[in-house]
């Protein structure tokens, strides 16, 4: 069955409009990659309101597009500006902006294109593993088994943002609160409404989501000012696109490089909260401090741009596994993903996967092409794409706010939603302004719901025997057990410094 849903999803591309659908979601997605701050959050959170009128896997081709095209984006203008596009992408100026410095833009842009490609298949790839196995796995969970799983992510995203731990319970917390404003869906009791009706079936994704991510960029770059690349640094005349091809042939002759980053990018992408940053990061030292040219790398080593990129692409396919079994996004960009499911009817958890399969393999069909074509148009485009980060901000901040807040108007036709998404961006950039972590809020705001009803149904079949009950079924105890080692998990960490403080001499 998978098969056949992947081929038909595939061929599907080719009929009608739906090519067109994911080459737009592709230029989309290279143009706010290129654009620093922005990325594919804000592109997607762009996209919601646009979606509603489309065909539930025309959707999926169109978010799959952004999703597979902006971390490649970022990439060129970390090379060509020092300025990475995205936050994955600042690993990739510790040695391509030294190899455009040096003339050979051109050869650190093909590996940072092949990279991204490869790396995404090979992500896309396990992805297609996991599938078959995850229907299986989402069968044996039940009510105990998913409040778990959303303690759990929430807990993993807490903790993965270092040295941040309070601040990602506090923003956890927040969407918490968020998630339980409205009516209780088993007593009917109003919660956190302050007497607004339009609070009473609780707060609406799509708008907040557009505040949190678009709006509050748009804050942020407004207050700013000049133009959106922060040095405002030009492309120096030497750094011609040139020695495409010796980027692209080096990738095949350092292969292991892109498997270990393919396989890091995976494997971190499909830890929530983790995502792009820790992976491109942890694939760049990793390779830097296994080569045995460790002392070329920050001075133009090629290796150290094919690590990160490939890493940062592997992880879509990777950050795609818990969305699709467990309904817990992997990252801020599968958290917008999941509302734009929400808008066509498909709920977070194992409905996803067991209900939806066409638009699951649309949306693989959608990213593996996207990140081959990214590559190529990248590629291609690469000078005239760069220019955009040279637009002043004064121009970008009215389009995407204008934008935004008419798209979320749109589709429901309520002021209030406009008025929500305005105060959830104010909320966003008081975050990004205090380095409050967004995702946590986010992931809260999501699984909120799916908690408290899977709360509600434990308590009910259980007759109020919570505890008991959780610790009478296996699946559980093992996510009871990760869930407090999780919250260890720094403690942990800082064990070892602590104990060198402590001993004397030193």
């Amino acid at each position: 069955m998978g098969l056949e849903a992947l081929i038909a999803a595939f061929f599907a591309v080719l009929n009608g409009g739906s090519l067109l659908y994911l080459m737009t979601g592709v230029m989309l997605g290279l143009t706010f990659g290129v654009i620093p701050g922005l990325g594919g959050t804000t592109a997607l959170a762009l996209l919601i309101p646009v979606t509603y009128t489309l065909e539930p896997l025309d959707a999926m081709y169109l978010a799959g597009g952004v999703m597979g095209a902006t971390s490649f984006g970022g990439s060129i203008s970390a090379i060509l500006l020092n300025t990475p596009g995205t936050a994955p992408n600042a690993a990739t100026t510790f040695d391509g902006y030294p190899l455009a410095r040096q003339g050979k833009a051109g050869m650190a842009i093909g590996a940072a294109a092949t990279a991204s490609a490869l790396g995404g298949l090979i992500g896309l790839f396990t992805l297609l593993l996991f599938i078959p196995i995850a229907r299986d796995v989402v069968l044996s969970f039940g009510s105990s088994e998913f409040f778990l799983l959303t303690i759990l992510g929430l807990a993993a995203i807490a903790v993965s943002v270092k040295g941040k731990l309070l601040r990602g319970l506090v923003a956890a917390c927040i969407g918490l609160l968020l998630a339980f404003t409205g009516a209780n869906q088993f007593t009917g009791d109003t919660r956190f409404t302050a007497g607004i009706d339009y609070l009473w079936d609780g707060i609406p994704l799509v708008p907040a989501l557009t505040g949190l991510f678009a709006i509050s960029q748009m804050i942020e770059l407004a207050l700013k000012g000049g133009s959106v690349a922060e040095d405002g640094g030009e492309v120096a005349p030497k750094m011609k696109i040139t020695g495409v091809g010796a980027g692209i042939l080096s990738v095949f002759r350092h292969w292991t490089v892109l498997i270990r980053g393919s396989v890091i990018g995976t494997v971190i992408g499909a830890v929530p909260g983790l995502g792009g940053t820790v992976a491109a990061f942890l694939s760049y030292s990793s390779t830097a401090q296994t080569a045995k040219d460790r002392d070329t790398f920050g001075t133009g080593n090629i290796k150290g741009v094919i690590a990160p990129e490939a890493a940062n692409n592997a992880k879509d396919g990777g950050s795609l596994i818990p969305t699709v079994a467990f309904g817990i996004p992997g990252s801020a960009e599968t958290a917008i993903f999941l509302a734009i499911l929400v808008l066509h009817g498909m709920e977070p958890g194992p409905t996803i996967l067991l209900q939806h399969e066409r638009e699951v393999y649309g949306l693989i069909v959608a990213l593996t092409v996207s990140a081959v074509g990214a590559s190529i148009i990248g590629l291609l485009f690469s000078r005239v794409l760069v220019l955009i980060t040279r637009i002043d901000v004064n121009i970008v901040v009215p389009v995407v706010v204008t934008l935004s807040l008419t798209g979320v108007y749109v589709l429901e036709g309520r002021m209030a939603d406009v008025l929500l998404s305005v105060l959830m961006g104010i909320l966003g950039y008081l975050m990004i302004r205090f380095d409050y972590p967004r995702l946590t809020l986010v992931i809260a705001l999501v699984l909120g719901e799916t908690a408290e009803r899977s709360f509600h149904q434990i308590r009910l079949i259980s007759d109020g025997q919570v505890i008991e009950y959780m610790f009478g079924r296996p699946i559980s105890i093992i996510l009871i057990v990760a869930i407090v080692i999780t919250f260890l998990l720094p403690a942990m960490r800082s064990l070892p410094a602590r104990r060198r403080r402590a001993r004397p001499g030193e």
